[in-house]
């Protein structure tokens, strides 16, 4: 696999990715400012790819443990390359999340950024994009099953994904006993509706549904707002669940 090596959170994270198909945006950077890891906690993700999320939640908070999982071969091989090259001990899964065993033991936290795109939406010709961004029927509601049956009770969840799927994730989250949705809209532009959400629920949480302010991605006169800087740069948490 050709890849181009960039950096994330302003420089502190090395990032090799496939120099073709799909390319890693803010999502991944986004998904892991809202995961409220704490040092000594673990992390699993589904979907890794070459592993930005875990990347910048390693970066962001100290002596963690983190596991991803990812279907492809060749993501995940770079993934694992791209752990080393940042000194962190992750582990990569190959294979599909409803295929790891109870070995894992249990997390404090999980996360996806799962395919965006419904199967009849128009297929990429990238192999690599096809599989980030078209889901097959059901993948969502099953990956948010596989996650919450390997949390702690009161593990948290957090998933970024397009506001048009909202209502099936929340659904989904309740199949799942993951109660107490934080809803947090990524605004693109002060008045302009949010096509991205962030959504973050803890298993076996009875607390009632909220809609949180959220976050302003872009100033009307270009470039990031203050908030989504000290974020995307400076590492930043996002802060949806209260302290």
């Amino acid at each position: 696999m050709e890849t181009t090596l960039g950096r994330l959170l302003g420089g502190r994270v090395v990032y090799a990715q496939p120099r073709v198909g799909f390319r890693s945006g803010i999502e991944p950077v986004l998904l892991a400012a809202a995961v409220p890891v704490r040092p000594g906690e673990r992390v699993l993700e589904a979907g890794t790819g070459a592993g930005a999320t875990l990347l910048c939640l390693g970066a962001r908070v100290p002596d963690i443990d983190a596991v991803g999982v990812e279907q492809n071969a060749s993501l995940a091989q770079l993934a694992r390359a791209n752990f080393r090259a940042n000194g962190f001990a992750f582990s990569v899964i190959e294979g599909s999340i409803s295929a790891i065993g109870a070995e894992l033991g249990r997390f404090h936290h999980a996360c996806a950024n799962p395919p965006w795109h419904e199967s009849k939406s128009t297929p990429s010709p990238e192999q690599l994009r096809q599989e980030a961004k078209r889901a097959p029927p059901g993948l969502l509601v099953e990956w948010v099953k596989q996650l919450a049956v390997r949390l702690h009770l009161g593990g948290s969840m957090s998933l970024i994904l397009p506001a048009a799927r909202l209502a099936e994730a929340v659904l989904a989250l309740a199949a799942a006993e993951c109660g107490g949705v934080m809803l947090f809209p990524l605004w693109p532009k002060p008045g302009r509706q949010a096509k991205l959400v962030l959504l973050q629920a803890r298993r076996g949480a009875r607390s009632p549904s909220r809609v949180l302010p959220g976050l302003t991605l872009h100033a009307e006169g270009g470039g990031y707002t203050e908030e989504a800087e000290a974020v995307l740069r400076s590492g930043a948490p996002l802060k949806l669940f209260a302290a």
